[in-house]
Order: structure tokens, then C-alpha cells, then sequence
């Protein structure tokens, strides 16, 4: 696991505030096919975010050990998984149990993703293999199947770069296999979008691979370069989000109608996410060029920012449910009316708490060894 750079963590703010803003513009009904609407909803880029970040921080071990030629001892895969264990399932569960709890008695105003079988589902990350399964308060857990696919599978890619390197540092052919395996995201989305087959298959996770893997590409890029230009970098993020609204990127949804247009968003949205990580994964290295003072660097090793990133990923867990419920506080109808700058400043408020409570419930779990570092 990478060392713990502040910067990082702090990053994992902004990817959990754009997706508490898209889902806020949702639900006050501004997905709407207008410039101004579309970019509402690629506030989603905050996904991206963290699967970049994911690729990057995870993959950096196998990268570190190849560097210093001490693969010879090759990470536990089976700690490993341990650790992602203990890292996302007692939050994820316990969010997953207290939804189901909350329409107990609460109204569901879907039959979605509910009982037993929907309850197992959600709890085995295997809601949207198939229409119907994603409960109501917990639509946003797609995402959480893609990422633990990707922990699945990292360690077969990890152990297949070692080999195909002969144990040596090889960058070059580290981002040949790295390029190859991105390529599934692309085939895929070609392969479904538009295709006779089950609509789910447009968000199971090979959809979104390649965004762990540029997170994979970084951790290979990082140590050899020599100077960021973080004005650079950032300026291309902000440009690339921009550019998402236009409709060559598809409509105000999260999954366009054309694959070129799903590629086009994919494209856009890795630029954003690689545009504002690298200069912080940067900042976080030995290296000569790395400007661990500037001003993107303080911005996101800033106390706030870091004590929010810390519990982003709980806050992720609970920010829909928490939605749903304001919704009804602001007497807001659901994708029809409401101010989107309200339920999102209502919702981050209220689900601040429960966050940082779940995350102090779970903290003792895995909290030790290292496992909580950026994560």
C-alpha cells in the first residue's frame, strides 16, 4: 500500500461532494438535455475520481517493489484482500442493513431491490447484475461492484506484470500489458450499448475498468517524471468537465445512448480525474520536480479537506439515503421539483454526522497495519 500522502485523502473530498451534487441535481429533477443540464449531471466524474485514485494507490505497491528490485518477496495477496476487506465491507454493510431497516417503516416508493433476495443481493454486490435488484437509498452502490471487481482482479494483472517484467523494472513493457488491459473497457462498451442484451450490462464493471487502470498507468508514469506542471494539469482537468456537457458525451444520464458518445464521456472524465490527481501523487514522491507546496497541493492537504476525505467513503455510503429523507423534509417532489443547492447543502449537512459515525463505528476494524492509508 502507497505511504499515506495527505493530499490524496484530501482529494476524496471533492469526489464525494460532485457525486452528493449530481444526485442532488437529479432528484430536484435538473437532468435536463440543456448544456446547463448535462453538466449537472457529469458531476458523476467524482466516480472517476475515486476509481483513478484506487488504481493508483493500490497498484503503487507492486510498482515500489519492482523499483527497488525487491519483488523477490512478493505482496501477500492473501493480507491483501484481508485489508480491503476490513476496509469497505463492515460500512458497506452496516449502510446496507440500516436502508433496508429505514423501509421497514418508512414507504418504498419502488418495489426495487426489495426482501430477502434483494437484501442478499445488495449485501454480496450483485444488485445490478439484471433489472430491478437496487433498492431505494442505495442506487449509487453500482459503483461499489465495479471496485470490488477491480480488487478482485488486480492482483492477477499485478502478478502478470511481474512476470512479463522478469522481475526487473520495465515501465515500458508494465505499460504495454497496462494498455492492453484498458482496451476491455472500449470492447465492451461497444459490445453492449446499443446491443440486444440485458440494459444492466452497460454499468458491470468492465464498463469502467479503464479507470482504475489509468490510476495503474500513474502509478508506473509518477516516478520517472521529473516536473509537474500543476496549472497544466489541473487547467486540463477543469477544461475536459467543461467540455463533458456538450452532447457528443451524451445526454443529462449516466449512461449515453451511442457508445462513441459512452467513450467520449470516458475519455472526458479520465482527463479530469488524472488532470487533478497527478500533481498531488506527485507532490507525495521523492522526486526533485515534485512541488510539494503548491497551491493545488494545499488546497487538498489543507485539515478540512483532509478530515472530510477521511470519511468520504462513509459518506458515500450514506449520502443517498440521507437524500431521500430531505427530499421529504424540503417537501420536494422527487425528480420534479426542488432547489438543487438546497438538497445538496441540507443533504451534506445531514449526512456529515452520520458519516463521521459510521466511520468512527468501523474505525477499530481496520484501522491497523496500514490499511486505512488514503483509503
Amino acid at each position: 500500500m502507497a505511504a499515506r500522502v495527505p493530499a490524496l485523502t484530501g482529494i476524496r473530498t471533492l469526489a464525494a461532494l460532485a457525486v452528493c451534487l449530481t444526485h442532488a441535481a437529479y432528484w430536484t429533477g435538473h437532468y435536463q438535455d440543456t448544456y446547463a443540464g448535462r453538466l449537472s449531471a457529469r458531476f458523476e466524474v467524482g466516480v472517476t475520481i475515486f476509481f483513478v485514485l484506487s488504481g493508483y494507490l493500490l497498484y503503487s505497491t507492486w510498482v515500489a517493489r519492482l523499483r527497488r528490485g525487491t519483488d523477490t518477496q512478493p505482496v501477500a495477496v492473501a493480507t491483501y484482500f484481508a485489508h480491503r476487506a476490513r476496509r469497505i465491507l463492515p460500512a458497506y454493510w452496516l449502510t446496507v442493513t440500516g436502508v433496508y431497516l429505514v423501509f421497514l417503516i418508512r414507504q418504498n416508493p419502488t418495489t426495487y431491490g426489495t426482501g430477502w433476495g434483494g437484501f442478499w443481493r445488495n449485501m454480496t454486490f450483485t444488485q445490478i447484475f439484471g433489472l430491478g435488484h437496487q433498492h431505494t437509498g442505495l442506487t449509487q452502490m453500482w459503483s461499489m461492484v465495479a471496485e470490488v471487481a477491480f480488487y478482485l482482479v488486480l492482483p492477477m494483472i499485478a502478478i502478470l506484470g511481474v512476470a512479463l517484467c522478469r522481475r526487473r523494472w520495465r515501465p515500458d513493457l508494465l505499460l504495454c500489458l497496462l494498455g492492453t488491459v484498458a482496451l476491455a473497457s472500449p470492447l465492451w462498451i461497444f459490445a453492449v450499448v446499443g446491443a440486444d442484451v440485458d440494459l444492466t450490462a452497460r454499468i458491470w464493471p468492465p464498463t469502467f475498468f479503464w479507470w482504475f487502470v489509468a490510476g495503474m498507468v500513474l502509478a508506473v508514469c509518477v516516478p520517472m517524471m521529473s516536473r509537474v506542471h500543476t496549472a497544466w494539469w489541473v487547467g486540463a482537468g477543469v477544461a475536459a468537465f467543461v467540455i463533458s456537457g456538450i452532447s457528443a458525451a451524451g445526454g443529462a444520464t449516466m449512461t449515453p445512448e451511442t457508445a462513441a458518445q459512452t467513450v467520449v464521456k470516458h475519455i472526458l472524465y479520465l482527463v479530469v480525474a488524472v488532470g487533478f490527481i497527478g500533481p498531488l501523487a506527485m507532490a507525495g514522491t521523492e522526486q526533485p520536480g515534485a512541488a510539494a507546496g503548491d497551491w493545488w497541493t494545499r488546497i487538498w492537504a489543507s485539515r478540512p479537506a483532509v478530515w472530510f476525505g477521511e470519511i468520504s467513503y462513509e459518506f458515500f455510503c450514506v449520502h443517498v439515503i440521507v437524500l431521500e429523507l430531505v427530499m421529504g423534509l424540503l417537501g420536494y417532489q422527487v425528480l420534479l421539483t426542488g432547489s438543487l443547492w438546497w438538497a445538496f447543502i441540507v443533504t451534506t449537512a445531514c449526512a456529515i454526522p452520520l458519516a463521521w459515525l459510521l466511520h468512527r463505528v468501523t474505525r477499530p476494524i481496520w484501522h491497523r497495519n496500514g490499511v486505512g492509508a488514503n483509503r
